[in-house]
């Protein structure tokens, strides 16, 4: 086993426990070692520090498995698959949930979607991508599914070095797979989707705005499948619109719809939430909402990007809040680890402050349970969720 090196200076960030090395705190970077070589890590006096996915061509130089140890977890795939499984199951939803995420389930770069019978898995590391064979062994044994899709289309492996591409590793795959999220049936498509398919992470913050959706004018931005407004429907809602730019994704969200019975309650339309943020704040539509859904998706590819989505976060946060009435609600989510909880609190406020409107922080939330977050790696709490009122 190769044996790598930290700084001096790196030690000290070492007793944080986050679960990844960077090339910069490595005393030198064999580029000859195969990305996603398992490597050993230790102190400057030769002391075990740990052992993890190596790639020389990465920032993100080392992804540990293990701390203070040389020793690699025998049956680690096997073994930390079947101890997510079991988490997901005391939650209660073990049929269609996040089953693996990543550093989370301690398998660095590894993502697991469940749809009942089918599984749906994306690959972000080097480390991973040599042991697609071990993983795809190891959910076969464990779920029995009839399918199981690589949807290794994510941006982030263009930094791994790892080209793009999807693949039906085992059994069949169709192009749709039912599942159901608190109560209501969705029709999901499985290649070709966005992401992994499904929007698990905000499972539980659908729920908790159930009870507040009722005799409300409910529009829900970003709609995608039509989850949030289908919730708003089902819960009571007076009237419901669901936008997305993807004539697509309306189209699924028009099938699920269906699928609940309440597609005479909801309009879809294909349309940039932008466009029609301003025509609001124009006063141009023939009917306002009381309650709005903001719910982009991730608009922050790398930090550079950061201010100038922030600023389009704050733009469009201002148009829903100056259009909403007194009691109205605002919903706000952001998907990128890049933006912290404080920097949307910071757009949001920017945004109250151009309206001059002072609104009430009703709730903060987040990602659901099944997209558990590591105490010590703040990269791993990704979605920020925020209502607000407005008096």
């Amino acid at each position: 086993m190769n044996i790598l090196k930290l700084k001096p200076a790196a030690v000290r960030r070492r007793a944080s426990a986050h679960p990844w090395i960077f090339s910069n705190e490595l005393q030198t970077v064999d580029t000859s070692i195969l990305p996603g070589t398992i490597c050993g890590l230790a102190y400057p006096d030769g002391k075990p520090a740990g052992v993890g996915f190596f790639n020389p061509r990465s920032l993100i130089s080392l992804r540990l498995l293990a701390r203070d140890t040389l020793q690699v977890p025998a049956g680690f795939v096997g073994g930390r698959l079947a101890a997510a499984l079991r988490y997901r199951e005391e939650l209660g939803i073990d049929r269609a949930c996040r089953l693996c995420f990543g550093e989370s389930d301690g398998l660095p770069g590894l993502v697991v979607d469940r749809y009942g019978d089918y599984a749906v898995a994306e690959i972000l590391s080097a480390g991973m991508e040599l042991l697609k064979g071990e993983i795809t062994a190891a959910l076969t044994d464990l779920l029995r599914p009839r399918g199981i899709l690589y949807k290794n289309t994510h941006q982030f492996r263009e930094l791994e070095g790892l080209l793009s591409y999807e693949e039906t590793a085992f059994g069949v795959m169709p192009a749709h797979a039912e599942i159901e999220e608190n109560g209501l049936r969705y029709r999901v498509p499985m290649a070709g989707a966005q992401k992994t398919g499904w929007y698990f992470d905000q499972r539980e913050n659908r729920a908790a705005l159930a009870p507040l959706f009722a005799g409300r004018k409910v529009l829900d931005l970003h709609t995608y499948l039509g989850a949030f407004a289908i919730t708003a429907a089902k819960a009571g809602a007076a009237a419901v619109w669901g936008v997305d730019s993807s004539e697509k994704a309306i189209e699924g969200a028009q099938q699920n719809a269906e699928l609940n019975g309440v597609a005479d309650r909801i309009v879809f339309r294909k349309e940039k939430a932008e466009r029609l943020l301003e025509a609001m704040e124009a006063g141009q539509l023939p009917e306002n909402p009381d309650f709005i859904l903001l719910d982009p998706p991730n608009i922050v590819r790398n930090k550079k990007h950061l201010p100038q989505a922030l600023k389009m976060l704050s733009r469009m946060a201002a148009a829903a809040l100056k259009a909403l009435p007194p009691g109205g609600y605002l919903a706000v989510s952001t998907c990128s680890h890049h933006i912290s909880r404080s920097a949307l609190m910071e757009a949001l406020s920017a945004a109250a402050a151009r309206t001059g409107r002072s609104p009430a922080v009703a709730e903060l939330r987040g990602q659901a349970k099944d997209h558990p977050v590591l105490l010590n790696m703040p990269e791993s709490e990704y979605l920020h969720f925020v209502l607000l009122r407005v008096p």
